[in-house]
């Protein structure tokens, strides 16, 4: 079967546009023909009435023919003559003949018409040219004398006919054109109103993610409850679906950690207690390994709480305060590390979660500290600029080229040039987090040369913290 809805080069036309061409298209069909029909009918009508008129002067004329001593005569008086002519738009000409075709009274030039004669009583209109004008003649036969036939034509200019004929179209223009208008703007308001709904449901889902599944509410017409109800099954579907995810995670991200804690500490007194010092590097590499998979673990399992709880239980805060707390963990190991770790932090306003922005400054953190090279030289800043709140981390180590940056944001992916032992999270948590916090997380050049400048950057919160 064939499709036909109306579709254009290179695109498809959007439900309310196939509304407004179906409803439109017979409007643009039936309104002009209506039109037609209108201006048809009012203007025969309208040439009837003149014709009727022009015809009412033929039988006045009739009415004038006399028999006198056995010739037929005319009996028009100079007043009688200039009333038949009299006509305040066009100039009216009329002839008698008599039976014998002779003329008996009028304008002479009419004769050259050849009109058809008539019989008695018996009409005939037609639109004729005379000495290049054209005229409107009416031709009547009628009794005169003995049983004799004489004919009488009245004929006049067509102005009154023309002017009559302009302001019938212009009417008729003007009354088809109005109403194709209303027509067109009763189509576009029902078409915009009935698919108000849908607009409605639209924005609704389009605000819709993992955290709010629940079933939609919305008043609709009976048309769009099946589809409401298919909205719900899915959603409902999807709940279990993300649930199910999300219970698979963060189990297996617990019961990850609970094994490689136990290894970690069997290392620490494997290497606490007296052993051959061969064995030691083996020793040194399974704790570097345990280190990272409980790393892993541990992201795996902030990856399920974000997703467990997107931009849910925002609170006020203050990304000053977020770094202060995150320093009283780092400081001690950056300076294991042999890092120097520094902090310029400014008032920055916001809202948020905190514990999820506390993950993505440890995340940030920790790949500066693991990538940063020997010896790395961290600063924490936070502040505001205009109607952002900003925290950033900058190092600098041997950062990331430009054109990988974007490669590098997503999961398990990691620069060309990364030397360390991640896994290729922290900046995909670190982004995730930005993003479900209605902010954005960049990547830059270092302010002070070589290096790499994490910026996340989130609303600012107007209102003192």
């Amino acid at each position: 079967m064939t499709d036909a809805t109306p579709r254009a080069a290179g695109r498809i036309f959007s439900l309310k546009q196939r509304l407004l061409i179906w409803l439109m298209a017979p409007v643009l069909v039936a309104v002009p023909a209506a039109g037609l029909v209108l201006y048809d009918v009012m203007h025969d009508t309208a040439i009837s009435w003149l014709d009727q008129a022009l015809g009412d002067t033929a039988l006045s004329v009739a009415g004038l023919l006399r028999e006198r001593d056995g010739q037929v005569v005319v009996d028009v008086s100079g007043a009688t003559d200039r009333a038949l002519r009299f006509d305040r738009t066009d100039r009216v000409y009329y002839l008698v003949l008599n039976p014998a075709g002779e003329v008996l009274m009028g304008d002479a030039q009419l004769a050259r018409l050849h009109l058809p004669p008539r019989r008695a009583g018996e009409w005939y209109f037609s639109l004729v040219s005379l000495d290049g004008e054209q005229l409107r003649a009416a031709a009547l036969g009628t009794a005169c004398g003995d049983r004799q036939l004489c004919q009488v034509v009245v004929a006049e200019t067509l102005n009154k006919r023309d002017t009559l004929q302009k302001q019938l179209l212009a009417v008729v223009v003007l009354l088809i054109g109005g109403m194709a208008v209303l027509l067109a703007a009763a189509g576009w308001v029902a078409t915009h109103r009935g698919l108000r709904p849908l607009a409605r449901l639209s924005a609704e889902l389009e605000q819709r993610d993992l955290a709010r599944l629940e079933p939609l509410q919305h008043d609709v017409p009976g048309e769009l409850r099946p589809l409401i109800s298919a909205f719900n099954r899915l959603f409902e579907r999807l709940r279990r679906a993300s649930s199910a995810q999300q219970d698979f995670l963060a189990n297996a991200a617990h019961q990850l950690r609970t094994p490689l804690t136990s290894l970690r500490t069997e290392i620490d007194l494997a290497l606490l207690e007296p052993h051959d010092p061969q064995v030691e590097p083996l020793l040194k590499r399974l704790q570097s390994s345990v280190d990272r998979s409980a790393r892993l673990a541990t992201q795996m399992l902030s990856i399920a709480r974000a997703e467990a709880e997107p931009g849910g239980r925002e609170q006020p805060l203050d990304l000053r305060d977020i770094a202060a707390q995150v320093a009283e963990d780092w400081v001690p190991r950056a300076l294991q590390a042999g890092a120097d770790l520094e902090f310029e932090l400014e008032s920055a306003p916001a809202m948020g979660q905190s514990f999820l922005l506390r993950e993505l400054l440890t995340n940030v953190l920790h790949n500066s500290l693991n990538y940063g090279g020997h010896g790395p030289r961290i600063t924490v800043r936070t502040g505001c600029d205009g109607d952002w709140s900003r925290m950033e981390v900058e190092d600098n180590g041997p950062g990331i080229p430009a054109h990988e940056r974007e490669r590098a944001l997503r999961r398990f992916e990691r620069g060309s040039e990364s030397k360390g032992t991640g896994s290729g999270l922290g900046l995909a948590i670190a982004l995730d987090i930005a993003q479900r916090h209605g902010g954005r997380l960049e990547l830059l050049d270092a302010t002070s040369g070589e290096g790499l400048r994490v910026r996340l950057s989130v609303p600012r919160l107007r209102t003192p913290v």
